[in-house]
């Protein structure tokens, strides 16, 4: 009787635990069916975003070689925006190959050709491969000629920076330079050492500083091409420019009043003495033993009023007076052909300003002699100019116990032949000219230099960036 119970009872245990493994099996199959499909999926998943990972990859190469084969087509034909085709507007398409030749995707190029009285081309280049095309990047690079006029200040001659002046901006000459000023950039110089008042001197030395910002020798900057071709400026002038030829009298007189710009004719001349001093010749009297400058308007007649001309192209054949505030883009080219001395010069006769710094306004100011200031200008001056001398200097001259407080030259200043804005005696003091000087480099002249300025002949990138 007891074994048929425990019979029992056992039989009733094998039946619970059977029914146990079969749960155990099923949910244990669903669960494992579960878990390889996640895996499953999970690699799916990851195999996916991987491929999407390496076409927006690839993607991106074939835009960057996009923007590398138009850089490459300008370096050829600079002037060229429409890649070839002469159809504008874009986007030109073009396959991009394997090593094999074989076509594994394309780009897209759309060029926005240079601002006017700019340099500076932009090119976006959207890429894509050949079995996901969906999947698009887009990049935008900007390139220009940098504008030879890249400094503050730049002279083939040496130089003088006294202790009341300061610098922001490059500042280079093929010879020494004697700092004492304080500036913010480079100061270099072409000479390991020069000759300054019998003393042989580094390159760049003196009393100011940062010091660490002297380098010296450099090589030299090539003058030849800076200077600006004046042929093709009076060409633009004839062209769609303004074209003064002699005035007759002493000159003209420009005066800038935002777009357009009045007219003088020069007729007479002021003079003031320069180097020199008093003498006593006894019975005769008092004379003046010294330089006589005539460089101030004396009197002067109204020709007309007229419109900054659309290239900004204005060729003079004669001595130009000029001030006032510009609103625009324009270039005063002054000299004569064939070239001989003596040169004619630009004379900044006042303040010369543009309505808004950073707007795009831009004065250029060329001149196969001298650009410089006269006797009878504002007591605190500012000069907004990029002013080229090709063969003389850019200054003012030593004027007779003559003292002004301040001048700011906001541009560029570059001469053959030197210059400057003061005269110093032994001990350093200010005694003729601009007792304190700014010279501050208008960043805008690099890639937006004035018309007909010169530039470098090679593109130079100037911005890379993603377009989302």
């Amino acid at each position: 009787m007891f074994a048929k119970i425990k019979q029992k009872l056992f039989w009733k245990n094998d039946r619970r635990g059977t029914g146990v493994l079969m749960f155990i099996m099923v949910f244990g199959s669903i669960a494992t069916v579960i878990i390889v499909s996640g895996i499953s999926s999970y690699a799916l998943f990851e195999h996916r975003a991987s491929t999407r990972k390496h076409d927006r990859d690839l993607a991106l190469h074939i835009a960057e070689a996009g923007a590398n084969y138009y850089r490459w087509h300008l370096a050829h034909a600079p002037e060229d925006y429409t890649d070839g085709t002469g159809v504008t507007p874009g986007p030109y398409v073009h396959d991009y190959t394997d090593k094999d030749g074989n076509v594994i995707g394309q780009y897209s190029l759309e060029i926005d050709e240079p601002l006017p009285g700019s340099t500076v081309v932009t090119v976006r280049s959207t890429g894509w491969t050949a079995w996901n095309p969906s999947v698009q990047r887009t990049i935008q690079i900007r390139i220009g000629f940098p504008s030879l006029a890249d400094y503050a200040t730049l002279s083939k001659a040496s130089m003088n920076f006294s202790f009341t002046t300061e610098v922001h901006g490059q500042v280079h000459s093929n010879g020494g330079i004697r700092f004492d000023g304080t500036t913010d950039s480079w100061v270099t110089s072409a000479k390991e050492t020069y000759t300054y008042e019998n003393q042989t001197h580094d390159g760049v030395w003196g009393g100011g500083g940062p010091k660490s910002f002297w380098k010296f020798p450099v090589p030299e900057v090539d003058f030849d091409a800076i200077s600006a071709d004046l042929a093709d400026l009076r060409d633009d002038a004839d062209e769609n420019g303004i074209h003064l030829n002699s005035s007759g009298e002493e000159g003209w007189h420009i005066v800038f009043d935002g777009d357009s710009f009045d007219l003088y004719k020069v007729m007479t001349k002021d003079c003031y003495y320069g180097e020199g001093r008093w003498r006593n010749r006894g019975w005769s009297g008092w004379y003046w033993d010294g330089n006589i400058y005539c460089y101030d308007i004396g009197t002067e007649e109204y020709v007309s009023t007229n419109d900054i001309p659309t290239n900004g192209a204005l060729f003079v054949e004669d001595n130009v007076w000029v001030d006032g505030t510009l609103d625009g883009r324009v270039t005063i080219a002054v000299g004569r052909f064939p070239v001989q001395e003596p040169y004619e010069d630009i004379i900044i006769s006042g303040n010369v300003l543009y309505t808004e710094k950073g707007s795009g306004d831009v004065l250029g100011l060329i001149t196969q002699g001298d650009v410089l200031v006269p006797y009878e200008v504002p007591e605190t001056m500012e000069i907004n100019a990029a002013a080229l001398a090709q063969y003389g200097k850019v200054y003012r001259p030593y004027y007779y116990e003559d003292m002004k407080t301040s001048l700011t030259f906001f541009g560029s200043q570059i001469s053959y032949d030197g210059g400057g804005w003061k005269y110093v005696n032994g001990w350093g003091n200010v005694i003729s000219g601009f007792e304190d000087t700014f010279h501050v480099y208008d960043g805008n002249l690099k890639y937006s230099p004035p018309p007909g300025f010169p530039v470098e002949p090679t593109y130079e990138l100037i911005s890379w960036e993603e377009l989302e």
